[in-house]
């Protein structure tokens, strides 16, 4: 099997690049190790920055059930709390539904997908890569996107795996009395938990903690007793939902730490390009939009508009111009959550200044794309 350009990972930057560049004509694979549809660690509110292009590839979140968000609650550990409107707003809807609709739209335009596949290792010879598969064998392609997510053996090589990182990620779908247009974040001793609606009437629950944290604990339904319930906006949630998983879907190593953007021509696109901190609640347009400007740029390079140099320059001039600040404003922000008292003091801080408030989520969200 031999592809203009193989996508390695079917999340939101793997499904876009696919519509995009299937759309323009080019010989599109993509491999994917989980078959459509599944669930996925996500917090599954998505800024509304990315509505005029979702709707331009023939996806209008709406048609499936989406839910539209206009208010934003914070609270601390100790029950401050801060309610502000979102002046861009988002949606919610789950990565079960979201994924399997950018799926059909991508084989529609010609996608070949590759599912239940793993890709063991990647190697160059004479301008080609060739992809060594669990079930498919090799697969060659002229140009390679790597869109595999927050860590993946794939990364081994690459100067962020090799540092460990503390946190998980832990979600959760849920039934609960909670107001259908609002996104809350409610902090506990190292984490944070983020629940907003999306569709059937169905919550997403999602919270960041630390392994020191489950450690400690023992088991996740421990930790979720001793720790997240000391919040007690949390506790009512927990102890009062309707849990619609048999059990949580959890992520280990979630890491924040600055990604390259290129390494050996593998041209990295969305999570392992580089992740914002969850609390920023904008990952999931960050992939949309970084999926778009690749693809973009390498339907110029097949257009022969471009040479390989100039398309590796702009991706990542477009890529810093983007995303390198709301990357490092979301990594700064995040070390003031965590501890109590300094959640506690930032809760009260951002209460006392709306203006300051609304400027820090202005600075975390793009513009309309």
């Amino acid at each position: 099997m031999e592809y203009d350009v193989l996508i390695v990972g079917g999340g939101l930057a793997g499904l876009v690049n696919a519509n995009l560049l299937a759309q323009a004509g080019l010989k599109v694979g993509l491999v994917e190790k989980n078959e459509y549809p599944f669930h996925r660690v996500c917090g599954e509110y998505v800024s509304n920055e990315t509505l005029p292009f979702l709707q331009s590839i023939g996806f209008n979140p709406f048609d499936y059930g989406a839910v539209a968000i206009k208010y934003f609650w914070l609270t601390s550990p100790r029950g401050s709390e801060l309610k502000m409107s979102l002046d861009m707003g988002g949606f919610g809807l789950s990565r079960y539904v979201f994924d399997e609709a950018l799926y059909q739209l991508a084989l529609q335009k010609g996608t070949h997908f590759l599912l239940k596949t793993n890709v063991l290792n990647i190697r160059k010879e004479n301008e080609i890569f060739i992809c060594q598969t669990s079930t498919k064998g090799e697969i060659k392609a002229k140009m390679l996107i790597a869109a595999h997510g927050k860590r993946a053996n794939l990364d081994k090589e690459r100067a962020f795996f090799k540092q460990r990182s503390p946190y998980i990620g832990v979600k959760y779908h849920l039934q609960t009395d909670f107001p259908e247009d609002w996104i809350a974040l409610h902090n506990f001793k190292d984490g944070y938990c983020g629940i907003s609606r999306i569709e059937n009437g169905k919550y997403c629950l999602c919270y960041l903690t630390t392994r020191e944290n489950l450690k400690e604990c023992g088991t996740i339904e421990e930790m979720q007793d001793k720790i997240l319930k000391q919040n007690h906006f949390l506790k009512e949630i927990l102890e009062k939902a309707t849990f619609l998983y048999d059990a949580p879907k959890v992520i280990n190593e979630i890491s924040f730490a600055p990604k390259t953007l290129i390494e050996n021509d593998l041209l990295m696109c969305g999570d392992s390009a580089g992740m914002i901190a969850p609390l920023c609640g904008n990952g999931m347009a960050m992939a949309i939009h970084s999926a778009k400007i690749l693809s973009n740029l390498l339907i110029q390079y097949f257009d022969k508009q471009v040479d390989k140099l100039t398309l590796f320059a702009k991706y990542q001039s477009e890529w810093n111009t983007h995303f390198k600040f709301r990357l490092a404003l979301g990594r700064t922000v995040q070390r003031f959550f965590g501890s109590p008292l300094l959640t506690e003091a930032m809760v009260r801080f951002f209460k006392n200044s709306s203006f300051l408030a609304r400027q820090l989520v202005k600075q975390t969200h793009g513009e309309v794309f």
